[in-house]
């Protein structure tokens, strides 16, 4: 890729690009570890990738702004939009459009192309091991959701089929079975070098809350008269 059209691309998105779990150094990382994984495939279009690296994530201030929206459906018509714009031919906007939107990993739509497989598994490296964890817990902060739920007597729950957003939740829902969901060996062989301390983390967390509130509870009701 041109050097010039890479810097006109780059500075589309950072316009683009205010949410700070899903800032421009997410995007960075994303395409790092892309081109990281295309080194082990063959026939990739690097130009494909690239581009599909950098705009993958340029919906987001709208699924934000309105959590009905999909910020892969939304920023794969942007990018098409843009590209077509600045001159890219329809056959490659097109390609660069659907790998964005099958990048997500809440989706009935999987990726098809190598360009498209490996944007699904570099994004799903950055959601990994701690880094995985920081964002999570990050964002949930940002849209005002708790780091975990009670149950009905005031208990915590661990997240399994807990249905109120929550940390604990979203790791269960999503955190913990990303490990087997990666389209290229390289990723996968990465992520299951980061399995080991995501799970660490959540365990130590879930045990230090969980016997706060159970000492806590009952040192309360001996309390109360």
């Amino acid at each position: 890729m041109r050097k010039e059209l890479y810097k006109k691309i780059e500075n589309y998105m950072l316009e683009c690009m205010n949410d700070s779990a899903h800032d421009k150094e997410h995007i960075y990382r994303v395409l790092y570890m892309a081109l990281d994984i295309a080194e082990y495939e063959s026939n990739v279009d690097m130009d494909i990738l690239i581009t599909s690296c950098l705009l993958h994530d340029i919906g987001r201030k709208e699924q934000f702004q309105n959590p009905k929206l999909d910020h892969a459906e939304i920023g794969s018509e942007k990018a098409y939009k843009y590209l077509i714009n600045i001159g890219f031919p329809n056959a490659k906007a097109a390609h660069i459009k659907s790998c964005i939107l099958t990048h997500r990993f809440r989706s009935n739509n999987p990726p098809a192309s190598i360009e498209a497989k490996i944007l699904f598994d570099a994004d799903k490296l950055d959601v990994t091991g701690t880094l995985g964890i920081a964002r999570t817990l990050f964002y949930k902060a940002q849209v005002s959701e708790p780091i975990y739920s009670l149950d009905e007597n005031g208990y915590v729950l661990d997240g399994s089929g807990d249905k109120n957003p929550s940390f604990f939740q979203e790791y269960k829902y999503k955190l913990e079975k990303l490990y087997d969901r990666f389209y290229t060996k390289r990723a996968a062989r990465i992520a299951e070098e980061r399995k080991q301390s995501a799970a660490a983390f959540y365990s130590s967390m879930l045990k230090e809350v969980q016997s706060c509130y159970v000492k806590g509870k009952s040192e309360l009701e001996s309390k109360l008269t």
